[in-house]
């Protein structure tokens, strides 16, 4: 008989939100219940910052952020629909531009006029397509190796698109939940990446169709945030690893051509993950960032 392996993560999850000092939430959206953390509340010159996720991962990504970003802010990670806590459809279209519009008409109903808006890999590309649906425009847009930006100049954003990516993302073992958490940073195994993998591999491991529908959806319209950054873009902070194998570092070339008003920081030794992998500086250049724009 083989026993069930247990699954530690959701006590796990408790107790980091106790840790932060963080509320949990409900909102409903396009017929999901999705779920998310708060922390402080909105008010006069007090920015609201709403943190995005990246593709099989959670709101708990921006656990050490959440230690490092001024106390006085208002801030906001959902799970965004489908992942995490929050629910999925196997009816529903998880395609950037829908995942933007769900996140818009959720933000319509938090009253503040100082929001910035920061997406980590696919959480990148939602708040891309997010910032230019919503009126007025957010103060600030920060992209952490963000998904959706071509990897050459003069590629046809509408044409097909295949990625392979999913070997990686969508683990279908634990030898793949072992690939996964050791690939996504600077692709060398480690001690908090081995540790992870046996935390959050359960609950990956039950996710497999889930992760295949939102992945196959990406990739249907992969390119959409690039038709939608330009020089009218809000203010735009992009933040990457140069060792990234998920979001080359050759991407921020293309915001140099189609953004050249985005202020650009590339983080040596890391990966897809800044906010994990170099707390510390990625959020100071968050703060100083959102400082010159939350006035």
């Amino acid at each position: 008989m083989k026993i069930p392996t247990p699954n530690f993560w959701p006590a796990a999850r408790t107790g980091q939100r106790i840790l932060l000092q963080a509320r949990r939430r409900e909102a409903s959206v396009d017929g999901h219940r999705m779920v998310f953390l708060e922390r402080g509340a909105p008010g006069p010159g007090v920015p609201t910052v709403v943190l995005v996720h990246g593709f099989a991962a959670m709101k708990e990504n921006w656990a050490f952020w959440l230690q490092k970003l001024p106390r006085e802010w208002h801030v906001l990670a959902p799970d965004v629909p489908g992942l995490g806590e929050s629910d999925y459809r196997a009816d529903a279209s998880y395609r950037y531009e829908d995942q933007a519009r769900r996140l818009q008409a959720w933000l319509a109903t938090i009253p503040t006029d100082n929001l910035h808006l920061v997406g980590s890999s696919m959480g990148g590309a939602i708040v891309s397509v997010l910032g230019h649906l919503m009126d007025p425009a957010p103060r600030s847009i920060t992209l952490l190796n963000s998904a959706g930006i071509p990897e050459h100049p003069n590629v046809d954003l509408d044409a097909p698109f295949e990625s392979d990516r999913d070997e990686i993302l969508i683990p279908g073992d634990w030898k793949g939940v072992y690939r996964m958490f050791n690939s996504v940073g600077n692709g060398k195994p480690t001690v908090s990446g081995v540790a992870m993998a046996g935390l959050l591999g359960p609950d990956l491991l039950g996710r497999t169709d889930a992760l295949r529908h939102i992945f196959a959806d990406m990739v249907a319209d992969a390119l959409a945030p690039a038709r939608y950054l330009s020089a009218d873009t809000p203010p735009l902070q992009v933040q990457w690893g140069d060792r990234d194998v998920i979001t080359p570092t050759r991407c921020v070339d293309w915001f140099e051509r189609a953004t050249p008003q985005a202020e650009v920081h590339v983080f040596r030794g890391v990966g897809h993950l800044p906010m994990l992998e170099t707390p510390g500086r990625s959020a100071r250049v968050l703060e100083e960032f959102i400082g010159r724009h939350g006035h």
